[in-house]
Protein backbone atom coordinates (compact mmCIF):
# COMPACT_ATOMS: atom_id res chain seq x y z
CA UNK A 1 0.00 0.00 0.00
CA UNK A 2 1.45 3.36 -0.97
CA UNK A 3 0.71 6.15 1.47
CA UNK A 4 0.08 9.71 0.38
CA UNK A 5 3.23 10.77 2.24
CA UNK A 6 5.29 8.38 0.15
CA UNK A 7 4.17 10.17 -3.00
CA UNK A 8 4.89 13.63 -1.60
CA UNK A 9 1.25 14.60 -0.96
CA UNK A 10 1.19 14.28 2.82
CA UNK A 11 3.35 15.01 5.85
CA UNK A 12 6.59 13.30 6.76
CA UNK A 13 6.94 11.15 9.89
CA UNK A 14 7.82 14.12 12.12
CA UNK A 15 4.87 16.09 10.75
CA UNK A 16 2.54 13.19 11.56
CA UNK A 17 3.96 12.93 15.07
CA UNK A 18 3.34 16.65 15.70
CA UNK A 19 -0.13 16.52 14.14
CA UNK A 20 -1.25 13.62 16.32
CA UNK A 21 0.54 14.93 19.43
CA UNK A 22 -1.58 18.08 19.24
CA UNK A 23 -4.75 16.06 18.63
CA UNK A 24 -4.03 13.78 21.57
CA UNK A 25 -4.60 16.68 23.93
CA UNK A 26 -8.15 17.10 22.56
CA UNK A 27 -9.08 13.45 22.97
CA UNK A 28 -11.30 13.75 26.05
CA UNK A 29 -12.90 10.31 26.23
CA UNK A 30 -10.40 8.44 24.06
CA UNK A 31 -9.00 8.56 20.55
CA UNK A 32 -12.47 8.39 18.99
CA UNK A 33 -13.22 11.79 20.50
CA UNK A 34 -10.56 13.33 18.25
CA UNK A 35 -11.86 11.69 15.05
CA UNK A 36 -13.95 14.71 13.95
CA UNK A 37 -10.90 16.96 14.13
CA UNK A 38 -8.73 14.31 12.45
CA UNK A 39 -11.24 14.14 9.62
CA UNK A 40 -11.64 17.90 9.35
CA UNK A 41 -7.92 18.48 9.06
CA UNK A 42 -6.82 15.37 7.13
CA UNK A 43 -9.66 15.34 4.58
CA UNK A 44 -11.07 18.86 4.39
CA UNK A 45 -8.08 20.94 5.54
CA UNK A 46 -4.91 19.35 4.18
CA UNK A 47 -6.44 17.04 1.56
CA UNK A 48 -4.20 14.17 2.68
CA UNK A 49 -6.93 11.61 1.94
CA UNK A 50 -10.49 11.28 0.70
CA UNK A 51 -13.63 10.73 2.74
CA UNK A 52 -13.69 7.12 1.53
CA UNK A 53 -10.06 6.49 2.56
CA UNK A 54 -10.72 7.96 5.99
CA UNK A 55 -13.99 6.05 6.46
CA UNK A 56 -12.34 2.78 5.38
CA UNK A 57 -9.46 3.21 7.83
CA UNK A 58 -11.92 4.05 10.61
CA UNK A 59 -14.13 1.05 9.81
CA UNK A 60 -11.17 -1.34 9.64
CA UNK A 61 -9.76 -0.06 12.93
CA UNK A 62 -13.10 -0.50 14.66
CA UNK A 63 -13.68 -3.95 13.17
CA UNK A 64 -10.36 -5.21 14.51
CA UNK A 65 -10.10 -6.28 18.14
CA UNK A 66 -8.17 -3.87 20.29
CA UNK A 67 -8.25 -0.27 21.44
CA UNK A 68 -9.95 2.49 19.46
CA UNK A 69 -6.58 4.19 18.96
CA UNK A 70 -5.90 1.70 16.14
CA UNK A 71 -7.47 4.22 13.77
CA UNK A 72 -4.48 6.48 14.33
CA UNK A 73 -2.05 3.71 13.40
CA UNK A 74 -3.99 2.95 10.21
CA UNK A 75 -4.17 6.61 9.22
CA UNK A 76 -0.43 6.96 9.79
CA UNK A 77 0.19 3.83 7.71
CA UNK A 78 -2.00 5.13 4.92
CA UNK A 79 -0.14 8.44 4.82
CA UNK A 80 3.49 7.40 5.28
CA UNK A 81 3.79 3.63 5.56
CA UNK A 82 5.60 2.04 8.52
CA UNK A 83 7.27 5.24 9.77
CA UNK A 84 3.88 6.97 9.62
CA UNK A 85 2.26 4.20 11.65
CA UNK A 86 4.90 4.51 14.39
CA UNK A 87 5.04 8.31 14.48
CA UNK A 88 1.25 8.77 14.43
CA UNK A 89 0.77 6.21 17.19
CA UNK A 90 3.52 7.66 19.39
CA UNK A 91 2.21 11.16 18.76
CA UNK A 92 -1.31 10.19 19.82
CA UNK A 93 -0.26 8.17 22.87
CA UNK A 94 2.75 10.09 24.22
CA UNK A 95 1.37 13.50 25.19
CA UNK A 96 -1.94 12.06 26.40
CA UNK A 97 -0.09 9.54 28.56
CA UNK A 98 2.05 12.28 30.13
CA UNK A 99 -1.00 14.46 30.86
CA UNK A 100 -2.92 11.48 32.29
CA UNK A 101 0.03 10.53 34.51
CA UNK A 102 0.35 14.06 35.89
CA UNK A 103 -3.42 14.51 36.28
CA UNK A 104 -3.68 11.12 38.01
CA UNK A 105 -1.22 12.28 40.66
CA UNK A 106 -3.10 15.52 41.16
CA UNK A 107 -6.48 13.84 41.46
CA UNK A 108 -5.17 11.45 44.10
CA UNK A 109 -3.80 14.33 46.17
CA UNK A 110 -6.90 16.47 45.68
CA UNK A 111 -9.53 13.73 46.03
CA UNK A 112 -12.73 14.90 47.67
CA UNK A 113 -12.43 18.54 46.61
CA UNK A 114 -15.71 19.97 45.33
CA UNK A 115 -14.13 21.73 42.34
CA UNK A 116 -12.45 18.48 41.23
CA UNK A 117 -15.78 16.64 41.35
CA UNK A 118 -17.36 19.45 39.31
CA UNK A 119 -14.53 19.33 36.75
CA UNK A 120 -14.92 15.56 36.36
CA UNK A 121 -18.67 15.91 35.99
CA UNK A 122 -18.17 18.66 33.40
CA UNK A 123 -15.96 16.43 31.26
CA UNK A 124 -18.70 13.79 30.88
CA UNK A 125 -20.88 15.85 28.50
CA UNK A 126 -17.75 16.93 26.62
CA UNK A 127 -16.78 13.29 26.03
CA UNK A 128 -20.35 12.39 25.04
CA UNK A 129 -20.55 15.34 22.64
CA UNK A 130 -17.23 14.48 21.02
CA UNK A 131 -18.26 10.85 20.64
CA UNK A 132 -21.57 11.87 19.05
CA UNK A 133 -19.67 14.22 16.73
CA UNK A 134 -17.50 11.26 15.70
CA UNK A 135 -20.60 9.28 14.81
CA UNK A 136 -22.05 12.12 12.76
CA UNK A 137 -18.78 12.88 10.95
CA UNK A 138 -18.27 9.21 10.09
CA UNK A 139 -21.90 9.00 8.93
CA UNK A 140 -21.16 11.72 6.43
CA UNK A 141 -17.84 10.17 5.41
CA UNK A 142 -19.56 6.83 4.75
CA UNK A 143 -21.48 8.59 1.98
CA UNK A 144 -24.64 6.50 2.11
CA UNK A 145 -26.97 9.45 2.47
CA UNK A 146 -29.42 10.49 5.14
CA UNK A 147 -29.96 6.92 6.42
CA UNK A 148 -26.49 6.81 7.96
CA UNK A 149 -27.31 9.94 9.96
CA UNK A 150 -30.67 8.47 10.99
CA UNK A 151 -29.04 5.23 12.15
CA UNK A 152 -26.40 7.16 14.13
CA UNK A 153 -28.94 9.38 15.87
CA UNK A 154 -31.33 6.45 16.42
CA UNK A 155 -28.57 4.34 17.96
CA UNK A 156 -27.48 7.20 20.22
CA UNK A 157 -31.06 7.74 21.43
CA UNK A 158 -31.59 4.00 21.91
CA UNK A 159 -28.48 3.69 24.08
CA UNK A 160 -29.27 6.84 26.01
CA UNK A 161 -32.97 6.21 26.66
CA UNK A 162 -33.12 2.43 27.10
CA UNK A 163 -31.62 -0.02 29.51
CA UNK A 164 -30.83 -2.50 26.75
CA UNK A 165 -27.31 -3.41 25.72
CA UNK A 166 -25.67 -1.14 23.11
CA UNK A 167 -25.08 -4.37 21.18
CA UNK A 168 -28.71 -4.19 20.04
CA UNK A 169 -28.04 -0.79 18.47
CA UNK A 170 -25.02 -2.25 16.68
CA UNK A 171 -27.08 -5.15 15.44
CA UNK A 172 -29.82 -2.81 14.21
CA UNK A 173 -27.31 -0.58 12.42
CA UNK A 174 -25.72 -3.63 10.82
CA UNK A 175 -29.09 -4.88 9.60
CA UNK A 176 -29.93 -1.49 8.10
CA UNK A 177 -26.54 -1.51 6.37
CA UNK A 178 -27.16 -4.97 4.94
CA UNK A 179 -30.59 -3.97 3.70
CA UNK A 180 -29.21 -0.88 1.97
CA UNK A 181 -26.39 -2.66 0.18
Amino acid sequence: MTGAGLTGQGPDALGLFIFFARLSLLAVGGANAAVPEMHRRMVDGFGWMTDADFANAYALANAAPGPNVLVVALLGWRLYGGPGLVSATLGMLGPAWIVAWIAGGWTQRLAGRAWLKAARAGLVPVAIGLTLATGLIMSGAAAIGWTSYAVTIGAALFVWLSRFSPGWALLGGGLVGILLL
